[in-house]
């Protein structure tokens, strides 16, 4: 199964204001391993960057002045992304701006859904953690990966976290070594060095011996508030004892 991990940053956050993208970022992973195959691109927006996304990203107007333009760009592009399930977050947002840029150029060049399937890991974060941030930094909190490297938004760094955040959503233990590289200047694709460890078999946590003992004072509490008798808990525990 080959799988492209994706991530866009923008001059601004609505693509209906003609908000442009500025870097296009991909990270390619086969059989759920990452190849080492990856692509990435900064664009001339022609236009300028909101403040908002250049505190987020740290891209000056002036370093994009000699990079390529979209239409420059797309035919390799598509060529890497073509017939792959592209996982983002927060799909619509970057789908928005792909489509957007796609139908600069005429209907020829369609839309990405005919080319590729989407998984949203946004929306899979929220059907797993209901009521909770769900942002890429809150999930790699929650699920142990390392970002203390990402002092601003930057694509490619983003679509390698959110390789991360993925496989331990969906497959449990991950490690992965990174190994980033500067981009080069006319942003051509970069290539990581990059360890994944899978572990399929379920952990198993036992209880210490301090664990042990607040749990058997927990279940003393019980039997007292029941009037000196065995609560439920400890009933089903000598059943299964016995059993």
């Amino acid at each position: 199964m080959r799988q492209i991990v994706l991530d866009t940053e923008t001059t601004g956050l609505e693509v209906r204001q003609g908000h442009r993208l500025i870097e296009i970022a991909c990270v390619e992973m086969l059989e759920r391993r990452p190849s080492g195959r990856n692509y990435q691109t900064y664009l001339n927006p022609d236009r300028a960057i909101d403040e908002g996304a250049r505190q987020v990203t740290g891209i000056e107007d002036e370093f994009l002045l000699d990079k390529p333009r979209f239409a420059e760009v797309v035919g390799e592009f598509l060529a890497f992304i073509d017939g792959a399930e592209l996982i983002i977050h927060n799909a619509t947002f970057d789908i928005g701006f792909l489509d957007a840029e796609l139908a600069r150029l005429g209907p020829d060049y369609g839309r990405i859904s005919d080319r590729c399937t989407v998984l949203d890991t946004l929306a899979m974060a929220r059907e797993r953690y209901p009521g909770q941030r769900n942002s890429l930094d809150a999930l790699c909190k929650r699920l142990g990966v390392d970002n203390t490297h990402r002092d601003l938004h930057g694509g490619l760094i983003d679509a390698q976290l959110l390789a991360e955040v993925y496989l331990a959503m969906t497959s449990g233990q991950v490690a992965m070594d990174l190994g980033f590289e500067q981009p080069t200047e006319n942003g051509a694709a970069i290539q990581l060095n990059t360890r994944i460890v899978l572990d399929r078999r379920p952990r198993v946590l036992r209880a210490s011996e301090d664990e042990l003992a607040a749990h058997e004072g927990r279940l003393d509490a019980l039997d007292k508030s029941a009037g000196g008798g065995t609560s439920l808990w400890r009933q089903q525990d000598t059943a299964q004892a016995n059993g």
